[in-house]
């Protein structure tokens, strides 16, 4: 593995804009950066992680079925027939990258208690990055990486015992922020993830330890470990209940990640005029799986207009679908002469950008309440996670529920229009079809948000259903597909030439359509 920099810092920087200059303030060869202060690399490492992202979920949400080719382009490739090359959708770099940021914060930090709250933040933000890019790949550099020129060559650790190091890690994080005793506070400009609230830092990371052991709570192996660390978590603590946003201070032209990815550009041009939601998806809201015209109207430009409808495809058809409407992202619902201010998922260029929902906390607990991991009634979190998810959409750009929007009875009217469905309807089915609502609930909740979990969680899962056999609203696998497997999916990201170039004898080959994450469903 190629020596990874400090470039983190300088490019979330140019987000941060002039309110934040101070964070330049930094030697000019950031490769040989040895006075950086901590403060300010963190909040540049976060604002980086929030477009790690959106890069993860651009990853997942093309192979869970989220997005699909638009019409009147060619070229798509190994997007269509999954014939992955080394590196195909991987956001390798741009992670490690990432983490050499946080590595450096604790490096600089570690056993001093004034700068407590900056070791643990960054440490969170290291499991959460490290797990990112174990469930892409599976085996990464772990305990050798991030040296520098100490070891150019790290090996590479396997996938389980990585997760049980990250448990740790969010373990520890928690300990120092609780057992710290003079520290400085954390405030909007060091922490444009919490603004300095270390109760919110806690929960989070008690939820990425609860999505660590979630994901691996399957795996026969770690049954003991996963049985231990659960009569561990602290559920007075808590989870997250709030969704985790960072905001810098975005602007038009310095704008949100998902918006300069999905929405449009400085310019007002739409930033991806490639892709187009799909059918499977669309079929969660317009009835044809399940009804839910609340949450479809504020994602989907010209939801239930059957005169103009939504552009919708299935991965792989290139022919007779239809292109993007000129001028109009397909997931922007908002006035098109302002691009300022909408519901939904691409909200406007000042939007906060989600790492975690407080949704798909919910969903965590219900699934570790349905298993008996921990206390709590699964129904009322299933619930709360759907109300979760209604309430982040109807939320704008400056972090308010819509005044317009009714998200108490929205929710009340989704859960009465579907109560034949088991999807819905957590109480009528079985203990298997309750995970499958689980699934499904969080797979509508990350629509466009964290594609990649749900990519992850199918994988887990094998939900939401999927089939070749069935129709484009039931099936999300490309239609030119050469993936081997019953399901026509691919399996696992292939890792990038540069380890067979500059790691060769740590890197392995791997096949997409054979070689599995240690969790995955078989």
């Amino acid at each position: 593995m190629k020596k990874i920099s400090l470039k983190v810092a300088a490019l979330a920087l140019v987000l941060l804009g002039t309110s934040c200059e101070k964070y330049l303030d930094i030697n000019e060869n950031p490769n040989s950066a040895t006075t950086v202060q901590p403060d300010l690399v963190l909040p540049s490492a976060i604002v980086g992680s929030a477009s790690q992202a959106v890069a993860y979920n651009t990853y997942g949400g093309s192979l869970a079925g989220y997005i699909a080719n638009a019409g009147g382009f060619s070229g798509f490739g190994a997007l269509l027939n999954y014939n992955f090359t080394p590196g195909f959708f991987s956001n390798w770099t741009g992670t490690y990258d990432n983490l050499n940021d946080y590595k450096y914060v604790i490096d600089q930090t570690e056993g001093v208690d004034e700068q407590s709250y900056l070791n643990a933040a960054a440490k969170i933000m290291t499991a959460y990055m490290y797990q990112l890019i174990v469930d892409a790949h599976g085996d990464v550099p772990y305990s050798e990486a991030l040296l520098g020129t100490v070891n150019l060559s790290p090996k590479y650790d396997s996938a389980p015992d990585i997760y049980q190091g990250l448990v740790a890690k969010v373990d520890s994080a928690i300990d120092i922020i609780d057992n710290a005793q003079f520290p400085l506070s954390l405030n909007s400009s060091s922490d444009p993830l919490f603004g300095g609230d270390m109760d919110q830092w806690k929960k989070l990371a008690n939820t990425i330890k609860l999505r660590l052991l979630i994901r691996i709570s399957g795996v026969a192996s770690l049954q003991d470990f996963v049985s231990a660390q659960f009569a561990s978590i602290d559920e007075e603590l808590g989870f997250l209940e709030e969704d985790a946003i960072v905001n810098p201070g975005y602007v038009t032209d310095r704008p949100n990640p998902t918006w300069a990815t999905w929405g449009y550009t400085t310019t007002g041009n739409v930033a991806n005029a490639s892709r187009v939601p799909t059918f499977y998806i669309y079929g969660y809201y317009d009835g044809t799986k399940l009804s839910d015209p609340g949450r479809g109207s504020v994602i989907f430009n010209d939801f239930g207009n059957a005169s103009r409808p939504t552009p919708l495809n299935q991965l792989g058809v290139e022919q007779n679908n239809p292109p993007i409407r000129s001028g109009y992202s397909p997931w922007y619902t908002g006035d098109a002469s302002s691009l300022s201010d909408a519901l939904g998922v691409v909200k406007g260029s000042s939007q906060g950008q989600p790492i975690f929902l407080a949704a798909e906390s919910y969903f965590l607990q219900t699934e570790a309440q349905l298993k008996g991991y921990i206390d709590g009634a699964a129904d009322e979190s299933f619930e709360a996670g759907i109300t979760a998810s209604f309430a982040y959409l109807y939320t704008t750009v400056d972090g308010a529920i819509d005044a317009d929007m009714d998200v108490e009875g929205d929710v009340e009217a989704y859960l009465e229009d579907n109560s034949g469905s088991t999807l819905v309807n957590f109480n009528a089915g079985s203990d298997e079809q309750k995970l499958e609502a689980i699934i499904t609930q969080k797979y509508i909740a990350l629509n466009m948000i964290h594609g990649h979990e749900a990519w992850n969680e199918y994988r887990r899962t094998g939900y939401p259903q999927t089939s070749p056999s069935a129709d484009r609203y039931r099936n999300f696998a490309s239609t030119t597909s050469n993936s081997t497997r019953p399901d026509e999916l691919p399996t696992i990201l292939l890792y990038p030439q540069t380890e067979f170039a500059y790691n060769p004898d740590n890197v392995r080959t791997l096949n997409q359509f054979s070689d599995l994450i240690f969790w995955a469903k078989q």
